[in-house]
């Protein structure tokens, strides 16, 4: 008999947070990859504030045993954590493992799709699409390739039917949620939602939600909602393929 290869353990890198709501939401959406994908090991580190680290993982993992995982920045986009901090905290890995760094998780239809169902839980219709202005408030970055895609899942959602698509950034960049909610104003949309493109609660949300107090509708975060949590299982896959290859080797 042909015994079967072992997946790649999945480990899902997360910023971490003091604000405690981070860390469960996290765990939520953990929780919701397991149940997609039983007998998939997946195991969460953070790279700040919450335990266990991405160091302690690893660790932890090496110790079981395992040789091959896939790395997940649970981010939206590809910025400084990205580019930086998951790569310093990958090369100190126990040198037993073979780690593949996965994508980050948008841009991705996927994604679109998520920040929908959480317009629609607040109150939205579809039918209400062609009237309504969104403000796709993102954390914001100082990197301008994290920007630009910004901009860009801006553009591609308004071409779905919105009345109007605004990015806005609760940091590092402009313009505030709340001179966008005011611009779809102006604009004459005849009512104007915000969108968080977050995946969990913390410090910037809530600076999303206070610039959104002028806005008719206020979405959740995107949190464990199942298209997120597909995204998760779609970057793994396209991670893992090389690495079974080396297994195989």
């Amino acid at each position: 008999m042909h015994k079967k290869p072992v997946l790649p353990a999945l480990v899902v890198i997360a910023h971490g947070s003091r604000d405690p709501r981070h860390a469960a939401t996290v765990h939520a959406l953990v929780r919701r990859v397991r149940s997609l994908r039983p007998g998939l090991r997946v195991e969460t580190g953070f790279l700040d504030f919450n335990v266990p680290s991405v160091h302690g993982v690893l660790r932890s993992l090496a110790a079981d045993g395992v040789r091959d995982v896939v790395a997940l920045p649970l981010l939206l986009t590809r910025a400084f954590h990205a580019k930086a901090d998951v790569p310093a905290v990958l090369r100190d890995a126990p040198p037993q493992l073979r780690i593949r760094q996965a994508e980050v998780l948008g841009p991705s239809p996927l994604l679109l799709c998520a920040l929908e169902r959480r317009l629609y839980e607040a109150g939205l219709s579809p039918a209400d699409k062609s009237s309504t202005g969104v403000v796709l408030a993102s954390a914001g970055s100082s990197d301008p390739e994290a920007i630009a895609v910004i901009a860009e899942i801006a553009r591609e959602w308004r071409r779905t039917g919105w009345c109007a698509v605004r990015p806005a950034f609760a940091s590092a960049s402009l313009p505030r949620t709340e001179d966008a909610v005011r611009e779809l104003r102006a604009l004459g949309c005849a009512r104007v939602a915000v969108a968080p493109y977050v995946l969990a609660p913390g410090f910037l949300p809530d600076r999303i939600a206070r610039g959104a107090t002028e806005a008719d509708v206020l979405a959740d975060v995107l949190g464990p909602a199942p298209e997120v949590a597909r995204v998760l299982l779609e970057r793994y896959e396209t991670a893992r393929t090389p690495a079974l290859a080396a297994v195989g080797a």
